[in-house]
């Protein structure tokens, strides 16, 4: 993802080193494991292995998995992320009145608050670092401002990351694996429930897709213009796509983000263009570039929100309900 700026956390804080768990190297970060015996492990998706004497109770991460965790039950008591959880679209309708909200950009994550909360274990993200999917160990995990700002948190607890890359569908099993580790009971009726509208919503998405619109995801930026998603990279985008949905391609050899300066903007036209809600320009202030207007979407008043949410089966299923209904309302306005 594009990252918003950060604040540096100068010094190192003192630390009381909370829930140390010994980490060990895993084989392929495939394996994973709940309660079992009189211990509790868990291999991630970087290979590592975290061990802990029982399952852990308490659980902080970032925003992106800890509402899905949610989702499934599992409460987090500390969050972090690219925006403040009280803002993001993934919390909507949650009483976060006893979650820690760490931080309100990227990279800003409040250690003492940290500690203070007393999780077993964090859990964050890892994204890779081009289209082959392929992980960077000696970059920081996904929210991490750097590797030492990481080396701090895994101080307090340790941390377990979800790759997000290939498609969504893979990465939804992924978190869903996780969950059940952390005690979700994966076989309830509410989790029956939601994997239920997923696979409906799926089936809505493909139908409504077969129209053969277009749709463009964008995070614009007043200085920077446009950065287009290319949907092979993204993992949601990636599982719409698979479901049928035609994304523009907007080109480039780099991983994920294609960008294109304010006066090249029409040279990209769809039919529904998707905007960020992350740090990026809502539609009144695109608005006031001159090119915005020129798009075939914005004309036809066919604009909707790209919302990034987690990989669950409830929040997926919502999303691609709506998406389905965009699909279903627009028309087809491109030359």
């Amino acid at each position: 993802m594009h990252r918003t700026s950060r604040r540096l956390l100068g010094g190192l804080i003192a630390l009381t080193v909370l829930g140390l768990s010994a980490c060990s190297g895993g084989d392929d970060g495939d394996e994973s494991s709940g309660a079992s015996g009189e211990g509790w492990s868990f291999t991630d998706d970087l290979g590592t292995t975290v061990e802990l004497d029982e399952a852990p109770d308490r659980v902080a991460g970032i925003n992106d998995v800890m509402s899905s965790l949610w989702n499934y039950g599992i409460e987090p008591v500390a969050t972090f992320g690219q925006t403040s959880t009280a803002d993001d679209v993934a919390f909507e309708g949650r009483d976060l009145s006893d979650v820690e909200i760490l931080g309100e950009s990227y990279g800003d994550i409040d250690l003492e608050q940290l500690a203070a909360a007393a999780p077993d274990v964090i859990v964050t993200t890892a994204y890779p670092t081009d289209s082959e999917g392929t992980l960077d160990e000696s970059q920081p995990l996904y929210g991490f401002e750097s590797l030492e700002q990481q080396e701090q948190v895994g101080k307090i607890a340790p941390i377990i990351a979800i790759a997000w890359r290939g498609s969504a569908a893979d990465v939804i099993e992924r978190t869903a694996e996780l969950a059940e580790a952390l005690g979700a009971d994966m076989d309830g009726d509410e989790v029956r429930a939601a994997r239920e509208d997923f696979e409906a919503a799926g089936e809505a998405l493909t139908e409504a897709a077969a129209t053969g619109l277009t749709v463009l995801p964008v995070a614009a930026y007043a200085d920077e213009g446009f950065y287009m998603a290319k949907a092979p990279d993204e993992p949601s985008l990636r599982m719409y796509a698979d479901l049928g949905v035609q994304f523009v391609d907007p080109g480039g050899e780099g991983y994920y983000w294609q960008t294109a300066g304010w006066e090249d903007v029409p040279q990209y036209p769809s039919d529904i263009l998707l905007y960020s809600l992350r740090g990026a320009l809502p539609p009144e202030q695109m608005a006031e570039q001159p090119t915005y207007d020129l798009l075939p979407a914005v004309q036809a008043g066919q604009v909707h929100p790209w919302k990034y949410i987690g990989m669950d089966y409830a929040a997926q299923a919502a999303y691609m309900e709506e998406l389905a209904g965009w699909l279903d309302a627009a028309e087809d306005v491109t030359p």
